[in-house]
């Protein structure tokens, strides 16, 4: 398969994009950087009663109740506590905003079109919808995210 272009769905452009990488355990993940409102130190997080693991709560941002996912919950990794790196990626999906607990921000990734592929073919069972794709970046391999299909909501109704 070739690199994505202008007209490609996966929404890479033929110049290339910017991603706001992060941490988790021992592997790097990127985020669309215009999807990224603002980096949060971790704070307060009210939990709710009856919400899946992944779901820590919601917190208030400048009067805005804000849902909060620990993508180590939403990936299955195992629990870590958080430390002084631990840090809420505010991002925008559709309407809604939205805080995504990580263990810490790397920095932000300029990727050519030439770095992208796509995501492997790892077989039934395995799902990776909520990946766009893989960035080659010298010896950095980066998991790039579909925040979208990430959280469950698509521009097109639900997540494929």
């Amino acid at each position: 398969m070739s690199a994505p272009d202008k007209g490609d769905p996966t929404g890479f452009a033929a110049e290339g994009s910017q991603f706001l990488t992060f941490r988790l355990e021992d592997e790097e993940y990127g985020l669309e950087i215009l999807r990224v409102q603002e980096i949060k130190g971790y704070s307060k997080i009210t939990p709710l009663p009856n919400t899946p693991r992944e779901i820590k709560g919601v917190m208030n941002l400048r009067g805005s109740v804000v849902p909060i996912i620990d993508l180590r919950a939403r990936f299955g990794l195992r629990e870590a506590e958080y430390t002084r790196f631990t840090v809420i990626i505010v991002v925008t999906v559709g309407s809604k905003i939205i805080g995504l607990v990580v263990d810490a921000v790397s920095d932000v990734l300029n990727v050519a079109s030439k770095e992208m592929v796509p995501t492997p073919d790892l077989g039934a069972g395995v799902d990776t919808t909520f990946l766009t794709g893989i960035a080659r970046t010298g010896d950095r391999l980066v998991s790039l995210l579909n925040v979208d299909r990430l959280i469950g909501i698509t521009s097109g109704g639900p997540a494929v």
